[in-house]
Order: structure tokens, then sequence, then C-alpha cells
């Protein structure tokens, strides 16, 4: 891949655990890295559930190779939410890694 098909700004983030002034558990978002990626929206698949239809978006995200992403993590892109389902290294090197998401909000674009 050139330099040039990392085109896209996106951020990854990871969940973290906080307590309220409750005592309550409070699940958030926080950025990890802002990073450049090439997306590519592999798949739509449109199913019926409890009578009605439901459409999941498989996204493969390929950035550069960024130590300690993983699986759970979401990636923001343009106001749309992915969430990353497995995170596939370049074999052989640590020059890339593809991110294996779904689009958990909005349309693809």
């Amino acid at each position: 891949m050139d330099i040039g098909d990392f085109n896209k700004r996106i951020i990854l983030q990871s969940q973290s655990s906080t307590y309220d002034l409750a005592g309550q558990q409070v699940e958030s978002w926080s950025t990890f890295a802002t990073v450049w990626a090439n997306i590519k929206h592999n798949s739509g698949l449109e199913t019926i559930k409890s009578d009605a239809l439901a459409s999941t978006v498989k996204t493969s995200i390929r950035i550069r190779y960024l130590s300690g992403v993983h699986a759970g993590m979401r990636v923001i892109y343009s106001g749309l939410q992915y969430e990353v389902t497995a995170v596939l290294p370049h074999v052989g090197e640590k020059r890339y890694i593809d991110l294996v998401c779904r689009l958990i909000n909005g349309e693809a674009p």
C-alpha cells in the first residue's frame, strides 16, 4: 500500500470504567489514538430479526502498525461508529494491521 492510500483520519477509542459520585460504575470511551487509515466497506448483510429488517455493514480498516490495538475498541470516522471485532496483523513484519469492524450506528457512506 502506498502512503496516499491512508486517506481517512480516524479516532481509535478504548473503553474504560469509572465510578460516579453515587458509587455506580460508569462506562466511558477515551481516545487511544488518532491515525490515518484506509477504509473499505466489504459487505452489507440484511436479516430479519423479531419481524424487523436489520442490516449489518462489515468494514475493513487498515492502519499503520500500532501497539496496543485490540478487539473491543471502537473507531470513529465522519460521525460513524465502528466496533472492532478482530485485529489482523500483517504477517511477517509490523507494517500495518487490519481492523475487522462492524458499523454500529448510522449508514455507510
